[in-house]
């Protein structure tokens, strides 16, 4: 009963593991001109931008997103207000603390995120919504704030700091925690820092060349930046590139959209066709294929069952059946496979980024890109023993169909490897 608490409770953790998105933002003010760029870097395929109306004493805001939300419709990943408060989510990273005492708590990430751009005008605004709030409910995300007069507000996890420089860049870490030379490892921060040390100004075509500049596209297929989205604060317009292609923009005027009333646009639907974009749509992985994510974790709790099988068997039986050490080998192997579904169950990452893939923090997830060649290396002999299992009738009913179900799952995921490239060290 206890194993199968904990095969039950394994699969709960694997569908409730969520990959973390990596952007970056600007922000640039000359006299009263100030743009804020904001570049979305993710694997989501559904990007949108939409437009909310003003009610009563509340603004209307444009937001862009692409992780849908159920009821709430699509989280804002940026956005800006028809005063010209403009804001970015971003991934980031800071310990737990003690929670906020004495804070109304944030039961709804979405609406508490629309609802901060429909009710502020200006940072210190912000600031004021925001400290009503235990905003360490974002404990994987820094925000920043902008509005026309080129003040800014960071939002950390237990830290709200406003700036009012001229220039100013972000990306995936809290800047309050974050040596600068930490920040310089990330190289769209530092290139965008390193492109404005040149000069600034404060024109759509000085914006596009430095979201240019600090875009992401990997290598692999081509995957990174999203979109991208350049607010001008004080005129109210946004433009959009779709896919990390600066040669091609939609502008949007917030205060003609708002006058439509409330409407949401596919950005896709407004951009011509990308090679690029159509190969990440069709690259499937457990989280955007649910026949995989099932097999990926069916195959987890069989590896797990069948180690602890054949380990009992090997001890029960070992002197009188055949091609025991195969059975005594399936035990350990039958582990590390169960924790490599774990692996492939968790963040995307290991199926973006080029192979051997390796972790930042986590040495055993690093090591385990090489268990496809392990399985690559064993499929042949393992193949050979079974059809003479099978043919010689060595083993016990059970034992034998085991095991060759162990050898089939082993050739489909040998498949799904060669997929996802799993093999191309040398690429």
């Amino acid at each position: 009963m206890q194993l199968v608490r904990l095969i039950l409770f394994t699969i709960v953790t694997f569908t409730a593991i969520q990959d973390s998105t990596a952007c970056s933002g600007y922000k640039i003010t000359i006299g009263n001109r100030t743009f804020f760029g904001s570049n979305h870097d993710a694997w989501f395929t559904t990007p949108h931008i939409w437009f909310e109306t003003a009610t009563f004493d509340k603004y209307g805001a444009a937001f862009t997103g692409a992780r849908f939300d159920g009821e709430n419709g699509y989280a804002p990943q940026s956005g800006m207000n028809e005063m010209g408060l403009a804001f970015e989510r971003l991934a980031s990273f800071h310990p737990k603390q003690e929670s906020f005492a004495n804070r109304k708590t944030i039961s709804n990430p979405t609406k508490y995120l629309k609802d901060i751009l429909h009710s502020c005008k200006t940072v210190e605004e912000v600031q004021k919504y925001i400290s009503k709030y235990d905003h360490s409910h974002f404990i994987e995300d820094v925000f920043i704030y902008v509005d026309k007069s080129g003040a800014y507000l960071i939002v950390e996890p237990y830290k709200l700091t406003i700036g009012n420089e001229q220039t100013y860049v972000i990306s995936n870490f809290c800047p309050s925690i974050t040596p600068e030379q930490n920040a310089n490892k990330l190289d769209r921060y530092r290139n965008g820092v390193a492109f404005l040390k040149n000069g600034i100004d404060t024109t759509l075509e000085f914006s596009t060349a430095l979201s240019d500049k600090m875009h992401v596209c990997r290598k692999k297929i081509g995957d990174g930046t999203l979109l991208s989205s350049i607010w001008d604060l004080n005129i109210g317009t946004v433009n959009l590139y779709f896919y990390h292609n600066y040669k091609t923009t939609v502008q949007f005027n917030l205060s003609e959209e708002l006058k439509k009333g409330d409407h949401i646009i596919a950005i896709e639907t407004l951009f011509p066709h990308n090679p690029e974009f159509e190969k990440l749509r069709n690259f499937k992985t457990p989280k955007d294929s649910i026949l995989i994510g099932v097999f990926i974790v069916a195959s987890g709790g069989f590896f797990l069952l069948t180690s602890i099988f054949f380990l009992i068997l090997y001890f029960r039986k070992r002197e009188s059946m055949k091609y025991s050490y195969v059975q005594l080998l399936l035990f350990p192997l039958g582990l590390i496979l169960f924790y490599y579904m774990y692996v492939l169950s968790g963040p995307v990452t290991v199926f973006y980024f080029p192979a051997p893939y390796k972790h930042p923090t986590n040495f055993f997830i690093s090591l385990t890109s090489y268990i496809p060649f392990l399985l690559l290396l064993l499929i042949l002999p393992f193949s050979i023993i079974n059809y003479r299992i099978i043919k010689e009738k060595y083993w016990s009913l059970i034992a034998k169909w085991l095991f060759t179900l162990n050898n089939l799952i082993y050739i489909i995921l040998i498949g799904l490897f060669v997929y996802w490239k799993f093999y191309d060290i040398f690429n």
